[in-house]
């Protein structure tokens, strides 16, 4: 069997799209299934295109047995709607580039932009006369509602009536939690049979060296990621504040993205001193290496409702990393980490619950231990990328 995996951003891309498209084409790959990747020239979330990308139309790349055709995308940060959907379009264009060269493929598989990759992806499903996969990692354009980047009547409209003709075209829809499968069905009249939950997974290969924190005078605690609007920094930072008198703890946020400026702002203006903001995007196995050579592990969501239906695959691989994780959520996320006993949750915006769960986490050793193994236990018995690419091809050969 030929995948085809439509993605615009695909790593060394940041995010939980570019890595679900990365753990699902490995998923597949373990399973026997051959890939193919069409996606944006590495950009996301800063803009900085590299050098042998940047204004080109289309550039093969071979990575890990993969075959990447990347494809043009200006070089703009992800910044803002405007912005964004500048983007979404210039790749939406550029990724039907490699239609020449696309060998006979099986099932194509709309990735990201969520809901836009369906279209090209439906021209590459006309051509090769086969099946379209739907992936939905967020809701479109309910999560937009939530961030404030849609206000007007109008464009809520034609944004779910493009979500609405999306879930029609789609032969099979895999949402990656099942908090969506309900609005999918129900508010977009979408038949059940055709919706189906795989969970984004984590490659448990870079987690194999489980470490501790070698400074035992020190108590850190990571989050490492985007920074966007779906998280709750100031909690963090304010948290960061009520533990000022409290030696031996540290915060680390590592990562990129549009909050940064503000982030950094507000250190300063807060005065702190056991925070650390780290503006550098690492490749996956710098990642791994990170999370597991760290105590405890930050998940601050800003409690928004439909981004809180979602599972960020960031959980994953926090549990692969054997840490307890201390989640900020009043949804899924919360959910899913109480139910495998992987951590904290304590509600978005109560900076002080938030503290109090890294002290405690930080006298009570032995607890900390406890939840990071039983996470790291249910990843391994539910979420490797083998388990995931296994009912992944189950979808997609159903659809034969």
């Amino acid at each position: 069997m030929h995948i085809l995996i439509i993605s615009q951003i695909f790593p060394p891309d940041m995010g939980g799209s570019a890595t679900r498209a990365y753990n699902l084409t490995k998923g597949l790959m373990a399973n026997g299934v051959r890939v193919t990747i069409v996606a944006g020239a590495p950009h996301y979330p800063s803009g900085d295109v590299p050098k042998g990308y940047r204004w080109r139309a289309l550039v093969v790349d071979h990575v890990e047995g993969m075959r990447v055709f990347r494809t043009f995308v200006p070089p703009l940060a992800s910044k803002g709607l405007a912005r964004r959907l500048f983007l979404f379009v210039s790749f939406i264009v550029s990724s039907v580039f490699s239609l020449p060269l696309v060998r006979r493929v099986d099932v194509v598989f709309a990735s990201n932009p969520q809901i836009l990759s369906l279209f090209p992806a439906f021209v590459y499903g006309v051509l090769h006369r086969c099946p379209v996969v739907l992936n939905v990692d967020d809701l479109w354009p309910e999560s937009l509602y939530d961030l404030g980047m849609l206000n007007s009547e109008m464009l809520r409209k034609f944004g779910e009536f493009i979500a609405r003709v999306a879930y029609l075209l789609a032969d099979a829809i895999t949402p990656i939690s099942p908090s969506y499968v309900e609005p999918i069905v129900n508010k977009y009249r979408i038949e059940k049979c055709k919706v189906v939950v795989v969970p984004g997974g984590v490659d448990l290969s870079y987690y194999s060296n489980i470490s501790k924190n070698n400074d035992l005078d020190v108590f850190k605690v990571l989050y490492i990621g985007a920074f966007s609007p779906a998280y709750d920094f100031e909690q963090v930072l304010m948290a960061a504040k009520f533990l000022d008198g409290e030696s031996g703890v540290r915060l680390v946020l590592q990562g990129g993205g549009e909050e940064a400026p503000l982030i950094k702002s507000r250190i300063k203006e807060l005065r702190l001193r056991n925070i650390e903001l780290v503006e550098k995007i690492v490749s996956r196995e710098e990642v791994a290496r990170l999370l597991m050579d760290t105590d405890a592990l930050l998940l601050p969501l800003s409690g928004l409702e439909n981004v809180e239906k979602g599972i960020s695959s960031k959980l994953y691989e926090y549990q692969a990393a054997g840490k307890p994780i201390v989640c900020c959520s009043s949804g899924m996320p919360g959910r899913y980490v109480s139910e495998t006993g992987s951590g904290i949750v304590v509600k978005p915006g109560d900076y002080e619950a938030l503290a109090e769960a890294v002290l405690y986490l930080k006298e009570n050793r032995a607890v900390a231990e406890s939840l990071g193994a039983s996470g790291r236990r249910y990843v391994e018995s539910n979420m490797s990328i083998e388990k995931i690419g296994l009912k992944m091809l189950k979808v997609l050969e159903a659809l034969g």
